[in-house]
Parts: structure tokens; C-alpha cells; sequence
């Protein structure tokens, strides 16, 4: 009976979690207007997709998915990259004021991110880098989210095998590069995930970055086309579908190892 009702609640929840996103893309392929008719339709009386073909040709919503591909892909790479050489160091070098350091980040986390901003824009005006890609993906490049969830993996990585390449005469580049990453793919597929999605659908630092309507993001274009386009629900359902794609093909193809690094960074370490 305990496994009946729970199987009940868990369809019961994939219904109520799946209706709106069903119901989005169903929306997305209605003729126009059919959306807000009443009593509201849950599928299309016929399939169309010039919703699609006008965010492409006359809205020109491409150079923005363009624009989101590029820099959600180059975060996850650099973020990926830095975030695991600092979680590695945190881990298993030692130098001096490792701890402290550590700890300063951490409690950094409670601080909100929208305070960070202002001070952030600044600087970025500072180095000449307002309304350029290159001030969205420097502040992208590290985060101590993901720092803490490489160290708290690496952690578990037996320091005999470390000291082993150590003695044959291994770098510590070696080392990292070779052992410590092919080690650590499950976290790191992990941070990827988390990576991506948060840039892709990071709204409020572009907007305050970019100022030429070409560099927007997805997200940025989508908010400026509802102002235009309030009324036609299914070409904005049709912008939602085109932002939601992407993240949802990523995680679906990386569950396995997303899972898996989730429940190797709760091992408890040093």
C-alpha cells in the first residue's frame, strides 16, 4: 500500500510538473489567437508553425540564441576549467592561509548577488568592457558554489594515489591533468550542467551589461519582445519553447552523470 500511494504521488507530481510545459509547446503550434480562446484549448486544431518561422525571419530571435550559445558555452568551459583548478587546491595542496581563504568564500555566499552588481558593472566599466561579451563571461569565469563542489569530491580521492604519482615523479600539473580530472568527470559533468543553465537563463546581468540589442541574450530579447507582443501568446510560448530546448536536451542527456556527481559531492571528506 506504501508503495502504491507513493508511485500515485510521484505521477500525480510528473502530471502537475509536465501540464504547463506540454501545454507551452502545444500553445506554440496553435493559429493565432486560438491560445486565448474560450474555453481555453489544451491542443491545437491544426499544427502550425509560423510562430517559429516569424521569430527567425522577422524578429530575428537566431542572433540571440546565437548570442546565449556562445556565451553560456564559453562560461561553462572557462567556468569548469578555473572552478576545478581552485576546488583542486583547496582540496589537496597546501599553502599558506588555505583554510581561512576557504572559509572567507563560503561565507561570502550568504551575501545576495544583486548587492555584487553594481560594484561588478564598475569595473566593468572600468576596464572598458560594458556592452562587450567579454563583460559577461569575466564575471561567469569562477563562482564559490562551484568551487566548493570540486573540493568537496576531491576530497574523497585517496591522497595515497596523489603521493604515489608524486613519488614516480609526477608535476602537479601532471597530476591534475591526468589523475585528478579523469577522477572528478562526474562533479565536473555536474558544474557543467549547473553552469550552462544558470547562463542561459541569466537574465538581469546582461541586461545591465549589454546595451546594443544585437549582443542580447535569449532571455533579454525574449523580455523586450513581450512589450511588443503582449497579445500574441503563441509566438511567446514559441520564444519560451526556443529558450527551454537547449537546457532540457542537456540535462536529459547528462542525468546519469549529473546524479552522480550530486551524491559523490555529499561524501564526507577531511
Amino acid at each position: 500500500m506504501k508503495k502504491t500511494l507513493l508511485l500515485l504521488a510521484l505521477v500525480l507530481g510528473a502530471i502537475v510538473t509536465a501540464t504547463p510545459l506540454v501545454w507551452m509547446v502545444s500553445a506554440s503550434l496553435m493559429p493565432g489567437g486560438e491560445a486565448t480562446a474560450v474555453p481555453p484549448r489544451m491542443f491545437p486544431s491544426r499544427v502550425t508553425f509560423e510562430h517559429y518561422a516569424e521569430m527567425f525571419s522577422r524578429l530575428n530571435l537566431g542572433r540571440s540564441f546565437f548570442n546565449s550559445m556562445l556565451l553560456a558555452v564559453s562560461i561553462t568551459l572557462i567556468s569548469v576549467l578555473f572552478n576545478s583548478m581552485a576546488g583542486y587546491a583547496f582540496a589537496r595542496l597546501r599553502f599558506r592561509g588555505r583554510d581561512r581563504t576557504f572559509a572567507l568564500l563560503i561565507a561570502a555566499l550568504a551575501i545576495p548577488v544583486q548587492i555584487s552588481m553594481l560594484p561588478l558593472f564598475l569595473l566593468m566599466k572600468w576596464l572598458g568592457l560594458v556592452n562587450t561579451y567579454w563583460g559577461v563571461i569575466i564575471p561567469g569565469m569562477a563562482s564559490i558554489l562551484g568551487i566548493f563542489l570540486v573540493r568537496q569530491f576531491m576530497l574523497s580521492i585517496p591522497q595515497d594515489l596523489l603521493d604515489a604519482a608524486r613519488i614516480d615523479g609526477a608535476s602537479e600539473w601532471k597530476i591534475y591533468w591526468s589523475i585528478v580530472l579523469p577522477l572528478a568527470r562526474p562533479v565536473l559533468v555536474t558544474l557543467a550542467i549547473f553552469t550552462f543553465m544558470n547562463m542561459w537563463n541569466d537574465f538581469m546581468w546582461p541586461l545591465i551589461i549589454l546595451t546594443d540589442s544585437d549582443k542580447y541574450t535569449l532571455p533579454v530579447a525574449i523580455a523586450n519582445l513581450s512589450g511588443e507582443h503582449v497579445m500574441d501568446v503563441e509566438l511567446m510560448m514559441a520564444s519560451s519553447v526556443l529558450t527551454v530546448t537547449p537546457v532540457l536536451i542537456l540535462f536529459l542527456a547528462l542525468q546519469r552523470y549529473y546524479i552522480a556527481g550530486l551524491m559523490a559531492g555529499g561524501v564526507k571528506g577531511e
